[in-house]
């Protein structure tokens, strides 16, 4: 469909409006002068944030929001993510009183119209890759406005400090975490698509890895006449994508440690926390640069990298992009400090697919130390942990010490076949000769995990669901344990709705 202005969505309501994706969406279409107003099932940090910004929210869902007593609607579009269910009484009175109903998605393209758009897939590292983007952007003295589904955190002259996931900048550039779960990221046309990998997930919808892999096709084959696909050389289906985008006459640029990148990763050095390295190649210009992260992982200096080319394409020079990818220093739930206690460290991190788990605990190994990893895992969708659940017991092994808790079954509906133990049936011992071992009930899962941490361990939640209410549980057995003794963060509250 041909995307609407933003002035044409008249009056707009968004349901499940304390969603991590949603609530940037009303950020942005309230910044841009339309009025606003929105739902969600449950009070949280989100729903305060949107009300000290001017917009009317409620919590709960209630028809009467969208349309009045005797069936005259009171809004004039409504806003939903793949989330919602048809039977939310917001979204079945929009439908019977003919309101125009838009995806998220669709809602966020109203918002690129007349703006450079930025939109990053991939199967994994779109949140953390995007928020970099932003961060690179917002170094260089670009101010881009972004939707996120995190929120980042950046290190400034005042020190760091986190930022929310949706933000109207003063400049022409919109940056958006561009979700392929539903096919919905075909809704965009951007200037500068960025794709991670093509790795196969969301089968549940696709059918097929074909299917899959066209997705992406389709939505390289989206970006604007003249416009560029940054694609990862080191994944296999990100470098298929764009020789074909190539093929059929577009502009890419491929980033990584291969060697036939346009520009090439090498030298990489991963640290307690801190990763560093050297870029080259011609879309960057003459010379090598050296780009260093305070943010642990291999894999986020391939993100920094598709970062900066990003920025050098919208005009920034290369060594202002690196320096300001330097500045980043995480994004909210990706390997999120969140607390200590009895000399254990607990974060909480979104990785939800086989290979986000085996880069997580890749990364967190040398923040360990001499220390152990424990992993407190939560499958996110039935469909997915059936279909991955060899590769999720291989890539848990990586631990010292994994516990399994249920199935987190967002929007689908309970499968009593798939439990915990589908995984760690699957699971040989850890790489110290630890145990992957299922705990279907989720508060006895953090229970287990606390008990068997002792000083200079590293714990991690892990998973998309509400595994990340967790982590307080396990900070609060530690520091039961160590007599009141511990620091823990903030716990964030969270809406109803995902980025879909």
């Amino acid at each position: 469909m041909t995307a609407l202005a933003p002035a044409d969505l008249g009056r707009v309501h968004l349901v499940g409006v304390g969603g991590a994706g949603v609530s940037v969406v009303a950020r942005l279409l309230a910044a841009r002068g339309v009025e606003v107003q929105g739902s969600d099932a449950v009070a949280s940090a989100a729903l305060r944030a949107l009300q000290d910004d001017g917009v009317r929210v409620w919590v709960g869902h209630d028809a009467a929001h969208v349309v009045a007593d005797d069936g005259t609607p009171v809004v004039d579009t409504v806003v939903v993510s793949s989330a919602v269910r048809e039977s939310n009484p917001e979204l079945a009175a929009a439908r019977a009183a003919g309101v125009r109903v838009l995806h998220r998605s669709e809602a966020l393209a109203a918002l690129m119209l007349g703006r450079r758009a930025v939109a990053v897939a991939g199967a994994h590292g779109k949140t953390t890759t995007s928020a970099m983007v932003a961060c690179v952007l917002g170094a260089a003295g670009t101010d881009p406005s972004y939707a996120i589904g995190g929120t980042v955190r950046v290190r400034d002259g005042a020190g760091e400090r986190s930022l929310p996931g949706g933000h109207a900048g003063t400049s022409d550039v919109l940056v958006a975490e561009a979700d392929e779960s539903d096919g919905s990221f075909l809704n965009y046309a951007p200037t500068v698509a960025v794709v991670t990998n093509v790795e196969a997930d969301h089968l549940d919808h696709y059918g097929s890895q074909e299917a899959f892999e066209q997705a992406f096709v389709d939505f390289a084959g989206q970006i604007r006449p003249g416009g560029w696909l940054v694609a990862c050389a080191d994944d296999p289906g990100s470098a298929r994508l764009a020789a074909r985008h190539r093929a059929a006459g577009g502009q890419a640029v491929t980033y990584g440690v291969a060697a036939g990148a346009d520009v090439v990763v090498s030298g990489v050095e991963v640290g307690a926390g801190t990763v560093r390295g050297v870029v080259a190649g011609a879309p960057l210009g003459a010379g090598e640069h050296a780009l260093r992260l305070d943010v642990p992982g291999a894999h986020n200096l391939l993100n920094a990298t598709a970062a900066v080319v990003t920025a050098v394409l919208l005009g920034v020079p290369a060594d202002v992009a690196v320096a300001g990818a330097g500045t980043f220093v995480g994004t909210g739930r990706r390997f999120e400090p969140r607390g200590e206690a009895a000399g254990v460290r607990v974060f909480d991190s979104y990785d939800h697919h086989p290979t986000e788990v085996e880069a997580l605990l890749h990364a967190a190994r040398p923040v360990a130390g001499p220390g152990r990893v424990l992993v407190l895992f939560q499958p996110h969708l039935y469909s997915r942990t059936r279909a991955f659940a060899d590769r999720f017991a291989a890539a848990l092994a990586l631990a010292d010490e994994a516990v399994v808790t249920g199935v987190y079954r967002a929007r689908e509906d309970p499968d009593p076949t798939v439990t915990a133990a589908t995984i760690t049936d699957l699971a040989g011992p850890t790489v110290s000769g630890g145990a992957v071992r299922a705990v279907e009930d989720r508060l006895e899962a953090a229970h287990a995990v606390a008990a068997a941490a002792r000083p200079g361990d590293v714990v991690i939640t892990v998973g998309a669901g509400d595994v990340t209410e967790l982590a307080p549980v396990v900070l609060a057995d530690l520091t039961r344990r160590a007599g009141g003794t511990g620091v823990a963060s903030a716990d964030e509250g969270r809406g109803d709705a995902t980025m879909g």
